[in-house]
């Protein structure tokens, strides 16, 4: 029997978008565009949700793939207030080859989508339907690039101030020597002064004895954390780094659910802020892995996508700090921005409130696919759409077959 929120089509776009001014400079290989994978899911009663995805290291049509062939199939025709059950299914049916990556990114969509149609059932924000904690959260300016070199990371930093920003993050390792990186460190808590703290992101970019070595020196600076030291498997190497530092050692954005993150809530781990992604697991997975955390005494700074997070750290006790990143700010119709004081606010919009600028959808279109109980197609770039979906240009022609389980193909 269906109803009005039976899961009856999926549509994916595939969006490669000019960055907003200079590409990022990290140090790091980044596209050169911004590769984002948009998903829609409607139901038979007309309610659309839509999640994004931004890899940051392409693989588009990858995950495009594993949505088409291993997640589709388990999600059309299923009730999408079934949040729950759809992701333990998904999640089920996808160990053997996806436990970790792909297949978890594209679920990861899936789920947010899902909860975007609920929220817009109930007429609900989500952190309202969520059980609103508190409606405004403290915001770090991210984007002080290592890239930049010293006084363009300090330029950077002063803007986001000049925001009403409380606090900024900075990178240190991949190009530099660690002893420079504490020399930028020493620079950047000079032009901030005592009222601005100052979070710092190696990125993996670190042993276990070098983040020793040089956050011996860098905690005579006050940094608020020193995030990501070294590579997410060295959990030994945070044990060590933590016991041997005064600075908060942070991370958990290049880890999967829960699960990948165990280790860090075996005690004794000092590790006193997590920073979990949503595309690795979802709004579902964020909320389950909050809560866990608040059981140890840990709190949550989730990776990237403020404009979404908002409301996962309104909803929860356990907040910390999010992440504001302003280059995707052009993307929409209404962005999520801070306040002068330095806080955020999530939209009071049903679902997220989130909704893309039509024109990004329509220039910087590279494919897109749909999904539904009969056909599934792929449109190519060029293809001219048929007709336009409340929130994604439709367009795609049929061809292939996604047959939902449970019923014949």
């Amino acid at each position: 029997m269906t109803t009005a929120t039976t899961i009856t089509e999926l549509r994916s776009t595939l969006l490669e978008v000019p960055w907003h001014g200079k590409p990022p400079e990290t140090g790091l290989k980044l596209e050169t565009k911004r590769d984002i994978y948009v998903l829609e899911i409607e139901t038979q009663g007309g309610l659309i949700g839509m999640s994004y995805l931004m890899p940051l290291r392409g693989g588009l049509h990858t995950i495009d793939a594993a949505m088409k062939e291993l997640v589709a199939p388990h999600v059309i025709g299923r009730d999408a207030t079934e949040v729950e059950a759809i992701w333990t299914q998904l999640y089920r049916s996808n160990f053997w080859l996806g436990r970790m990556g792909v297949t978890l990114f594209a679920q990861s969509a899936v789920d947010m989508a899902l909860w975007d149609i609920v929220g817009k059932r109930a007429g609900l924000p989500l952190f309202r339907l969520w059980g609103a904690s508190r409606t405004e959260v403290p915001a770090y300016g991210s984007g002080v690039f290592r890239g930049l070199g010293r006084d363009g990371m300090i330029g950077r930093a002063q803007e986001f101030t000049a925001m009403g920003l409380k606090a900024i993050k900075m990178q240190v390792a991949h190009l530099r020597p660690w002893r420079e990186d504490v020399q930028n460190v020493k620079a950047m808590r000079e032009a901030m002064g005592g009222g601005v703290e100052i979070m710092i992101d190696v990125n993996m970019g670190w042993d276990a004895d070098t983040a020793i070595q040089a956050g011996h020196r860098i905690d005579e600076f006050d940094p608020y954390w020193l995030e990501e030291p070294v590579v997410a498997e060295d959990f030994a190497g945070y044990r060590r780094i933590a016991a041997a530092l005064k600075t908060r050692i942070v991370g958990g954005e290049s880890h999967f659910d829960r699960n990948d993150l165990r280790p860090f809530f075996e005690a004794p781990f000092p590790v006193p802020i997590l920073q979990p992604d949503p595309m690795r697991g979802g709004y579902t997975e964020l909320r389950k892995i909050a809560t866990v955390a608040d059981t140890w005494g840990i709190k949550l700074a989730p990776h990237l996508f403020h404009e979404t997070m908002v409301h996962v750290l309104a909803s929860i006790p356990n907040a910390s700090w999010l992440e504001y990143m302003t280059w995707n700010d052009d993307l929409w119709i209404e962005p999520v921005l801070p306040s002068k004081t330095g806080m955020m606010s999530p939209p009071e919009r049903p679902g997220h409130g989130l909704a893309f600028r039509p024109e990004i959808l329509k220039d910087h279109r590279v494919g897109g696919s749909r999904m539904t109980g009969a056909t599934q197609g792929v449109a190519p770039p060029t293809a001219a759409p048929k007709e336009a979906a409340p929130a994604v240009a439709a367009g795609v022609i049929g061809g292939g077959t996604v047959t939902p389980p449970g019923q014949k193909s």
